[in-house]
Order: C-alpha cells, then structure tokens, then sequence
C-alpha cells in the first residue's frame, strides 16, 4: 500500500518544512523551498537494508582488520590525493566546474584501472555510448575491460551492475540520476538522496569502489543535499581557470587519507596530463625586475610548492579604498595591510591593494603572510624583489615575524628551483643545515624582513 506524501525542501541544504516558506530556516536563503511529493510505502517496512550482520555491540579489540590492498589507478597525482590509491568498497565524489575536465580524469582513470586487470563500469546519464566512444578516441583510452553504459534509472544501473560485478563503477553524475520509487525528478533532493543512498549500501555489501560526478552550484559547492557529502568516504574538487590550461585537484574528506595533498594537471588536446614539477609550473613566466611581486613556499600535504605572489598597489580616488584577494585569505590580506600602516608607517589609506597567487592556486597556510607583505611593499615603495628571493613566515600583530613548520623542505624546493637567498624566521634558521648554494637570513621583524628584502 502506498500514499502520497507533499513536503516542501530547501534545494540549497536539503531542510525540510511542511509547508512553503519564502526563507530556508536552515540557510536562511530566500525561494529555495521547492515542493516535493514522494510515494511511501506504508507496510514492507522501511526499505533500509544493513550493511553489516547482526545487531550487537562487538569491543573494538574483537573486530577483524582487513587489510585490502589499495587499486593503482594509473595517475600517480590522483593515487598522491587518495592517499595512495583506490580502496575497495569506497564511496568517492568528484565535483567541479562545468567543462573543468571531472569526466576526463575519470575516464583516464576507469582505462588505467581496466589495463591493470580490473572490471570497471563507466555509467553515464549525460552521454549516450556513441559520445563516450568519440571521447574515449580522442584521450586514447580504448580497452575491452572497460564497459560503459548510458542509463539514468537506478534500477537498471542495478542490473547491469549484478550482470558485470565490477571492481570499480563510475556514476556521471549523481543528478541525472532518478529511483522509479520516488515521485520527485531526477537532480531533486529526494532523489539525490535516495540514489546515494543506495549506491553506498552496494559499495559497501559488494566491495566496489565508486566514484560519483557531482554538479556545483553557482557559489562553487556541490549541488544537492549537505547530507550528500556526509555519506561519501571522500570529497574531491576538481579546480582551475576556465581559461588556463592548468587544473588542481584536492580533498576536503578523505576517510582514507590526508586532506592536504594536491594533484595538478595540464588539460591538453589529448586529456589530462600529470605535471611533476608544480612549482615550475606557477613560476613560469615570472617577470623579473618588476615591484609588487614574491615568490614563496607554501607545503601542500607533503609537498612544498612555490607560487609568486604578485600585489599591486594605486592610488585611489575613492574614500573606501578596495582590497581585492585572489587565490589569498582577504582577512588575512587586510590584517598584512594594517600591520604595514601601524608598524612600518605606510601610508596605505588611500591606495587600492589587489594581490593575486599566480596560476590559479589557493593559499591558506600562513607561512605565506611574509611574502604577501614584500609584495605589498614592494608595490608601494616601487622598488623590486630579487628574483633570486623567497620568503616565508607568519606575521603577527605586532609585527613579529614567527616561524613555520617543515622549514627544510621549502628551503630544498627553493635550492633545487635556483633560488640563492630565503627570508625567514630566525627560529627555524636553527638546529639543521641547509643545501650549499643558499643563503638563510634569519628576521625577527617584519621592518628586518622589508630592509634585507627592499634595502630600507
């Protein structure tokens, strides 16, 4: 027996109401609220199966380890991300921007997957089998062991997926997806959901490791559902410019992982190809002799990569001067602009600040606090950085310059990369040695740092 039941969900956070609301009570955004009717069975029970037997509490010394071993997918930056591969029964999603390269990567992946022996299912709801075999042409990723389909109804997926008992599966995209039991239309958050839902409970019963693509809204989060980040094992997001070349990939949940690490590609005619020397790459093309930039070493997970950081800074004819970040913290860009004014006297109260970390990539730590600083100054003062120049460091309040973690590492990067001379805290010039060929001067200020840095 089954009745009909009317509620009303926010489509940016997946609350629930049930009645119309002109705002979400839970991200308080006007007109999300979209109603919603959904077939429920009264009697059969609730439809949720188990994923592990039995309904008692086992002590956490009894419980067996399982020791699977992780699935090379081919792309070492994509392993790097994972923590080191795919591990069986993981339930992975991949979001990004329209046209970034999601689709790409996971079909270069679903083909080194097949190559090294493993049955994977590539479902699209986007694309019919013809497209995938003109793109598969295209990126060179033709191979018996991967088996794609194009199909939207869950059901079917399930069939299919009882009929290969693949290693691996790829769902593009969650939202094209629909459940016949569910009256809502596909992309809605009863039927993300539902189809989530589902598709972990068969990750997890049958061991296969799948990845699912997830659209993104306007502001740059995944559509659908909170919740749907919640149930997956790991988050990644596929970033970059529209208009480079250049694509960074990153994990905001991994179960299975560090969420520090960081895979770059270079989208090419020919797909997605790895790049083995980020920091390289962020510095070509860096111009020389020019104010307003600085180069500096910022660790992501385990690998330090430099990125110039370049500032500019104009008089303004506005009583509010603007403060523009990109790729930066902006909090942090006006507390660097403040510690200037008060500390060292610059007068920046009506000159406009822009500054940018070249070639797309985000900075959060705050060892980059030191070098946002220089280039700052350096704009204002008209006077240029030696190329041959990095700096790292946290800027405090008062103007102190504190020390910063794995110091040995960036100083490696930047011997290896030619640089000569690294600005740094005076702390972490002591207890090790560094490369020969590089000269450490150590600060304690941020006035010493812009003197061995500018001059004075």
């Amino acid at each position: 027996m089954a009745r009909k039941k009317t509620r009303f969900v926010c489509q940016e956070c997946g609350t629930e109401a049930p009645k119309w609301l002109g705002r979400c009570p839970g991200c308080s955004r006007w007109n999300t609220m979209v109603e919603e009717r959904e077939t429920v069975q009264v009697s059969g029970g609730s439809g949720i199966r188990r994923v592990s037997a039995g309904g008692r509490a086992t002590p956490i010394t009894d419980v067996k380890k399982q020791d699977a071993p992780r699935s090379d997918t081919g792309i070492r930056e994509l392993n790097r991300v994972l923590g080191g591969g795919l591990v069986p029964g993981s339930f992975i999603l991949v979001g990004g921007d329209p046209g970034i390269g999601k689709s790409t990567l996971l079909l270069q992946a679903s083909h080194q997957l097949s190559l090294r022996g493993l049955s994977v299912l590539y479902v699209s709801g986007e694309e019919s089998a013809e497209q995938i075999r003109l793109r598969a042409d295209r990126l060179g990723t033709l191979c018996p062991g991967l088996l794609v389909a194009s199909e939207t109804d869950l059901t079917a997926v399930e069939s299919l997926m009882n009929d290969v008992r693949p290693s691996v599966m790829v769902i593009d995209s969650i939202q094209t997806m629909y459940h016949p039991d569910v009256a809502s239309a596909p992309g809605s958050v009863s039927q993300v959901r539902e189809c989530t839902g589902q598709l972990m409970r068969w990750a997890k019963e049958k061991g296969i490791a799948i990845l699912i693509v997830g659209h993104v809204t306007k502001s740059g989060e995944i559509a659908g559902p909170r919740m749907l980040e919640h149930m997956v094992d790991s988050v990644l997001y596929f970033e970059g410019e529209r208009h480079h070349t250049y694509r960074v990939l990153r994990a905001v949940k991994n179960r299975f992982g560090s969420t520090n690490e960081i895979g770059v590609f270079e989208m090419k005619e020919s797909g997605l190809s790895e790049v083995d020397n980020p920091s390289e790459m962020f510095l070509s093309g860096r111009p020389v002799g020019m104010p307003g930039t600085a180069v500096t070493a910022s660790l992501e997970g385990s690998r330090p990569v430099l990125v110039e950081l370049q500032a500019l800074v104009a008089p303004t004819g506005f009583a509010t001067p603007k403060r523009m970040a990109t790729g930066v913290d902006p909090h942090r860009l006006a507390m660097i602009i403040a510690v200037l004014e008060k500390r060292l006297g610059l007068f920046l109260q009506n000159q406009d600040a822009y500054i940018n970390a070249v070639g797309g990539v985000r900075l959060t730590e705050p060892a980059v606090d030191l070098a946002m600083a220089v280039s700052l100054a350096s704009s204002f003062r008209d006077r240029p950085v030696s190329p041959h120049d990095l700096f790292v460091g946290e800027v405090g309040l008062t103007g102190e310059v504190r020390g910063v973690s794995r110091v040995e590492q960036r100083v490696a990067e930047a011997c290896n990369m030619g640089f000569e001379r690294v600005i740094l805290p005076e702390k972490n010039c002591r207890g090790w040695t560094p490369p020969d060929g590089i000269r450490l001067i150590g600060v304690r200020t941020l006035e010493e740092a812009l003197e061995a840095a500018l001059g004075g």
